[in-house]
C-alpha cells in the first residue's frame, strides 16, 4: 500500500496510563489556508457524506463537505451517482460500529460496478488501531482512512486517491485547531459551533478521550466572530459543541471560562443559544448565573448524571457525588425558573446492584427530568470498564432499562403537561413526518410541538398555543 507520506500510517491509540500522563501537545490555533493548486480537482464529480453519531460528527461532516465542494465536488443524494463516498463514524457504542461494517460490505457491490468510485472512512472508529487493521483486511476496497484530528488534510488525501493511491493517516495525538475551514451548513437556520475539542475526564466506560484527544479550546474572539456571522446570515439558533463545554477555557491560560462566553454571546442579536454536552463536575455557579440572564440563552439544560449511586459514579470515574449533582440542580431551578432539565443514564454498569439501581430511580424522581437518553451499559474495547465483571443477565439489564424508562416517561409527561393552554414560541423546522398537514418545531425548552401551518413559516419563530401534551410531543395551534 502506498502511503501519502513516509511518516503517515497507522498510529497506536494511547493507553489509559499514557493518555493520563501525556502533557497536552503544543497545539496551535492556525488560520486555515486552502491549497489553491487543488481547487477544481473534483470538478464534474459527485460526493456523498454519511454521518453517524453525535453532533460533533455532524459538525465535522459539515467541514468535510466544505472542503470537498472547494475542491469542485458536487453533493448528491445517492451512492449510485456518487464518485466519492465518505463514512464519518462513531465509536461510542458497538451497534454504531456494526452498522458501519454492514455499510462497507454493502457498498463493495457498488464499487464492483463502479471501480473508480472512491470510498473513504473517517471519524472516531478510525482512532482505534484494531479497527483500521480489520478494515484493511476485510474491506480492501476502502481507499481512504483518516482520523478525527486531521480533517483539514482532506484536500491532499483526495488528490492522492484520485491518482489511485490509497491513504491511511491517523494521528494518535491532538492536532492543531484550524480556523476559517470551509463549511457547508447542513441546516439553513440552525448551526453547530465547536467551542472546544476533546475531553480530559476519562470516564471508565468512555472511548472519547482516546478518539477525540485531550481538551483544546478555541479562542473566544473566534467563536464570537463565527456566531455573529451566523446571525448576520439569518441563522436563528446556534448550538455550542464540546465533549465538556463547562471545561471551556481551562487550557487557554486566560481568565475566561464558559460562563464568560455565554455572557458575551448573549449580547449578539441571535434568537437562540444552546449548548451540549455539559459535565456535572464543571457545571458551576457562574454558568448558572449566565443562564439566569435569559436573553438568547435557552431555558434548557442537558446534564448527564449516568447514575444516582455514589459507588457506581466512583467506578465510572465521574468525579462528583449524587448529592453534589442534586445540589447544583436545586440552585439552577431557583435561578432559572421553569427550566427544563434532561440527562443521560446508563443502567447495568458493571457491579451495579439492585439497591444501587434504585438510587438512580430516586434521583430521577427528585430531579424530575423532562427527558433522558437511557442506555444499557455497552463495553468498549480499550476502556477500563470493559474489563470489569458484570454478572447481570441480559434479561435483568433489559428490565432495569424498562423500569427506568417508565419513570422517565412519567416525568416527561408531567413536564409537557405544564405547557397545556400556554402560548409557546416555536422555531419551525418543517413538515411533520407523520402528517402532510402538520408542521413541527421546538420550543425554548427544547420540546417538540406539532401544529397546522404553511411552508412560509419554516425557519421562523411563531407563537403556538398548546392544546394537548403527549409523552413525545406537544400538540398546538398557531396564535394569529
Amino acid at each position: 500500500m502506498k502511503m501519502l507520506k513516509k511518516e503517515y500510517g497507522i498510529c497506536n491509540k494511547p493507553s489509559l496510563n499514557s493518555a493520563r500522563k501525556r502533557i497536552l501537545n503544543d497545539s496551535k490555533i492556525i488560520k486555515f489556508e486552502f491549497p489553491e493548486k487543488l481547487i477544481g480537482i473534483g470538478n464534474g464529480k459527485n460526493y456523498l457524506v454519511k454521518t453517524y453519531g453525535c453532533q460533533g460528527n455532524l459538525a465535522d461532516s459539515e467541514k468535510i463537505s466544505g472542503l470537498l465542494e472547494k475542491l469542485g465536488f458536487t453533493p448528491c443524494e445517492s451512492e449510485a451517482t456518487a464518485d466519492l463516498v465518505i463514512f464519518n463514524t462513531c465509536a461510542i457504542r458497538e451497534n454504531a460500529e456494526n452498522r458501519i461494517y454492514g455499510e462497507l460490505g454493502r457498498i463493495k457491490k457498488i464499487k464492483k460496478v463502479k471501480p473508480d468510485m472512491i470510498i473513504g472512512i473517517c471519524g472516531c472508529m478510525m482512532q482505534e488501531e484494531s479497527t483500521i487493521t480489520m478494515i484493511q483486511k476485510k474491506y480492501p476496497h476502502v481507499d481512504l482512512i483518516f482520523g478525527t484530528h486531521n480533517i483539514t488534510k482532506l484536500p491532499e488525501y483526495i488528490e492522492h486517491t484520485l491518482n489511485n493511491r490509497k491513504v491511511i493517516d491517523v494521528l494518535s495525538v491532538e492536532g492543531d485547531i484550524y480556523e476559517d475551514v470551509p463549511v457547508i451548513r447542513d441546516h439553513p437556520y440552525k448551526a453547530w459551533v465547536n467551542i472546544m475539542y476533546g475531553c480530559d475526564e476519562f470516564c471508565t466506560y468512555c472511548i472519547v478521550p482516546y478518539t477525540r484527544g485531550r481538551e483544546r479550546s478555541r479562542m473566544p474572539e473566534d467563536i464570537i466572530k463565527e456566531v455573529k456571522e451566523l446571525a448576520e446570515n439569518g441563522y436563528k439558533e446556534v448550538t455550542l459543541l464540546g465533549q465538556n463545554v463547562n471545561a471551556y477555557g481551562k487550557d487557554l491560560g486566560i481568565n475566561y471560562g464558559f460562563a464568560d462566553l455565554l455572557t458575551d454571546l448573549n449580547k449578539i442579536k441571535i434568537d437562540r443559544i444552546r449548548f451540549t454536552t455539559s459535565h456535572p463536575r464543571d457545571f458551576d455557579d457562574a454558568t448558572i448565573d449566565a443562564m439566569a440572564l435569559g436573553g438568547n440563552i435557552m431555558p434548557h439544560l442537558h446534564l448527564p448524571v449516568q447514575s444516582g449511586n455514589d459507588e457506581v459514579l466512583k467506578r465510572m470515574n465521574r468525579k462528583y457525588t449524587s448529592g453534589e449533582y442534586i445540589e447544583k440542580m436545586k440552585k439552577l431551578k431557583e435561578r432559572v425558573l421553569g427550566i427544563s432539565i434532561t440527562t443521560d443514564i446508563i443502567v447495568a454498569f458493571p457491579g451495579e446492584t439492585e439497591e444501587q439501581f434504585q438510587d438512580t430511580i430516586k434521583l430521577v424522581k427528585e430531579i424530575e427530568y423532562e427527558g433522558a437518553y437511557t442506555f444499557i451499559y455497552s463495553p468498549r474495547e480499550g476502556t477500563p470498564a470493559a474489563k470489569y465483571p458484570n454478572p447481570l443477565t441480559e434479561e435483568e439489564k433489559k428490565q432495569r432499562l424498562l423500569t427506568l424508562n417508565e419513570v422517565i416517561n412519567e416525568y416527561t409527561n408531567k413536564g409537557h403537561k405544564r405547557f397545556e393552554n400556554e402560548i409557546v414560541e416555536v422555531l419551525v423546522d418543517g413538515k411533520s413526518k407523520s402528517s402532510e398537514e402538520m408542521y413541527t418545531g421546538y420550543t425554548k425548552h427544547n420540546m417538540l410541538v406539532n401544529f397546522e401551518g404553511t411552508d412560509d413559516l419554516i425557519g421562523t419563530i411563531v407563537k403556538v398555543k398548546v392544546l394537548k401534551s403527549f409523552t413525545w410531543h406537544l400538540l398546538g395551534e398557531i396564535v394569529k
